[in-house]
């Protein structure tokens, strides 16, 4: 690969490699859809945006223990630049990784990450079974509500909007528009109708 930026059809390739699990694969599509959709708001470069987003869990599937250090030997081994690994490892900051997030790119990651889980449990609920008649509103109400998707860690996604200077509530509102552009692929167009 060189110095050249790792494409979408290279990131696609490693990320089936090493993770064959649907709804990890489908949770990388999300956090794809994410990144794309902030970085076209943030006029970054969308497609160094996204292919970060699909990577970002390499290692999750197959070295749950080394989650983030082993994505880093992986994506060595196959010539990716260092902003890319950085990126990557950084969203694991204080969980599993020493990498603060610093750059724009980083802190999104950082927060939509966990983000995307809560907008994607809430929309398995809603009798739609869609995010794309979801609202902000709608989140913010199973935000509050701790035993709502248990496994996602609130205080992280307040960390990264913290670290964004953000509100909440403009976090949860890109997620759903990011997921909305992938919503076939993760499996959250739903029916409206109902």
């Amino acid at each position: 690969m060189g110095s050249n930026a790792p494409t979408r059809e290279e990131a696609l390739k490693v990320l089936h490699e090493y993770n064959e699990s649907d709804s990890l694969r489908k949770h990388a599509y999300a956090v794809e859809g994410v990144m794309r959709y902030s970085a076209r708001k943030h006029g970054e470069d969308e497609e160094k945006w996204g292919v970060i987003g699909l990577v970002h869990d390499l290692d999750y599937e197959k070295y749950p223990d080394e989650h983030c250090t082993k994505t880093r030997e992986i994506l060595e081994k196959d010539g990716w630049p260092e902003e890319y690994i950085r990126a990557v490892t950084s969203h694991g900051w204080g969980i599993c990784s020493d990498v603060e997030p610093k750059t724009l790119l980083e802190k999104t990651l950082y927060a939509i990450d966990e983000l995307t889980g809560l907008v994607q449990a809430n929309a398995l609920v809603r009798p739609s079974k869609s995010v794309m008649d979801m609202t902000v509103k709608s989140v913010k109400k199973k935000w509050k509500s701790p035993a709502f998707a248990a496994g996602v860690d609130r205080s992280i996604i307040q960390k990264g909007a913290d670290m964004l200077g953000v509100d909440v509530s403009e976090l949860i509102e890109d997620t759903i528009m990011g997921m909305r552009e992938v919503a076939d692929e993760i499996g959250l167009r739903g029916d409206v109708t109902k």
